[in-house]
C-alpha cells in the first residue's frame, strides 16, 4: 500500500494540487486581490480550472502567511470557503467503506471531521512547495459534461519536480459540482485511504480510527 502521506515519495510534490483543489479556494475568496467568482455549474473542466488557477495564483502570493503554518487561520477559511466545493462527508463515507454502515449518528460525524483535519493539515503542508512556476494544466476532456459523476484530468508542473499526473472525480448536485476524490498517478485518494482506514478499524474499531486521526491532527 502507497501512503500519500510519506515524505520524499511522489506522492508529495502531487500533494500540491490536491491542496489547490481542496484549500486552495480559501485562498482565493480571502486574498485581498479579487479573483473572478467560481461557477459549481460549469463545465466540469472549466470549474476545476477555475478552481485551480485562481487558488494557484493566490498561493503563490501568500507564501508568508502559507508557511507560518496557522492551522486555525487554514481551518477557519475552509470551514468557510472550500465545504461549497467539495463533499468531504462523501469522501470519508467511501473511505470508511462497509464500516461506514456500522458506526453510529455520533462516529460519522466526528469521523468526517477528523479525516477533514487529516487532509487538511497534510495539504496546508504541501502549499509550501509551490514556486512562480508552478501551473496546473486540464488535459482534453473524454467523458459526458452532462453525467452526473465525471473524471477531470489535469497535470501539475514544477520547477523541483517532474510534472504529476492528477484526475479529479466530481460529482454533480443541486449546487453544481463538488469533488470528492483525487488520483494521484494512477492511486485514488479514497482507495488510498480505505487500505489503511480498513486496518485500523479491524484493530481498533471506529473509535480507535477516529482517535488515530485526531492524535494526528495535534
Amino acid at each position: 500500500m502507497r501512503n500519500f502521506l510519506q515524505k520524499n515519495s511522489p506522492f508529495a510534490h502531487a500533494l500540491v494540487a490536491c491542496a489547490i483543489l481542496l484549500i486552495g479556494t480559501a485562498l482565493v475568496a480571502t486574498a485581498a486581490l479579487a479573483a473572478p467568482k467560481i461557477d459549481p455549474k460549469a463545465h466540469p473542466a472549466e470549474f476545476v480550472q477555475e478552481v485551480g488557477s485562481n487558488a494557484l495564483e493566490i498561493v503563490k502570493k501568500e507564501q508568508g502567511t502559507i508557511r507560518s503554518g496557522d492551522l486555525a487561520a487554514i481551518n477557519a477559511m475552509v470551514d468557510k470557503h472550500v465545504l461549497p466545493y467539495v463533499n468531504l462527508e462523501k469522501t470519508t463515507r467511501l473511505a470508511a467503506g462497509r464500516f461506514w454502515r456500522q458506526a453510529t449518528p455520533e462516529q460519522k460525524k466526528e469521523l468526517v471531521q477528523a479525516f477533514t483535519g487529516t487532509l487538511v493539515r497534510t495539504y496546508s503542508g504541501a502549499f509550501t512547495q509551490v514556486d512562480n512556476k508552478s501551473e496546473l494544466t486540464i488535459l482534453p476532456f473524454r467523458g459526458d459534461p452532462t453525467a452526473d459523476d465525471v473524471v477531470v484530468r489535469s497535470t501539475l508542473s514544477q520547477s523541483n519536480a517532474p510534472s504529476v499526473a492528477i484526475d479529479y472525480r466530481l460529482e454533480k448536485t443541486p449546487d453544481g459540482w463538488k469533488i470528492y476524490d483525487i488520483n494521484v498517478e494512477g492511486i485514488w485518494l479514497i482507495q488510498n485511504y480505505r487500505n489503511q482506514f480498513a486496518q485500523q478499524i479491524s484493530q481498533n474499531g471506529i473509535d480507535g480510527l477516529i482517535n488515530a486521526l485526531n492524535q494526528r491532527n495535534q
